[in-house]
């Protein structure tokens, strides 16, 4: 009887002190849950920026946004104002090229008058000056790009050439030009002026031929 009493007495006395153990834990793991919540709730506040903040901020924009224009505008006149000025200096290079190399032209030409002047002239050598005088004339121009169009004897092709009649011809092929009236030119390729001709319409017919 006194074993068990005291059996009984023994295990009331361990309880509480289980029971204190396991308040004890409870404890440590809220206040651990507790301390691990609290950076992060932290972390995740942000600061929002005041409304002085946000019109400065645009007014920083803003004020980079019109110096790059500024710059963009200045840049293109300074672009357009070289650009004009190479222009109008490659324009004033060509034509010194041009009349540079036509000076002599101009010198003989001189001469030439000068001989068809003179009281013993002769026809003979006043024709081979102003031959020679054309020569170099047209030396001077086609290094420049100029050619003739002559197309006596070819075909006669409308994108270089102006036909200002037909003629029969024996000699001369139909289609293809029997005279040039008046030579064409061309510049680098560009038509300048066409080629006036008289295009050949072949051998006459029999009743062209009976009324002539």
């Amino acid at each position: 009887m006194n074993d068990t009493t005291s059996k009984t007495d023994s295990n009331e006395s361990e309880e509480p002190i289980i029971e204190g153990t396991e308040t004890s834990s409870a404890a440590a793991a809220a206040s651990s849950d507790a301390t691990e919540t609290t950076p992060t709730e932290n972390a995740s506040v942000e600061v929002e920026p005041t409304l002085e903040e946000l019109l400065e901020k645009a007014r920083q924009d803003a004020t980079s946004a019109k110096e790059a224009h500024l710059r963009a505008v200045a840049d293109l006149e300074n672009f357009r104002r070289r650009t004009a000025r190479e222009r109008d200096d490659l324009r004033a290079y060509a034509a010194a090229n041009v009349v540079e190399e036509l000076m002599p032209v101009l010198d003989n030409l001189g001469f030439a008058l000068l001989a068809a002047k003179a009281p013993n002239a002769e026809l003979k050598s006043l024709t081979d000056g102003v031959e020679m005088v054309a020569n170099q004339f047209k030396t001077a121009l086609g290094n420049h790009g100029l050619k003739e169009v002559n197309p006596v004897g070819g075909d006669f092709d409308p994108n270089l050439h102006e036909a200002m009649s037909q003629q029969p011809s024996d000699e001369v092929e139909e289609g293809k030009v029997l005279q040039v009236i008046r030579v064409g030119y061309t510049l680098n390729g560009r038509l300048l002026r066409p080629a006036s001709v008289i295009v050949s319409g072949g051998p006459a017919s029999d009743d062209a031929k009976s009324e002539s």
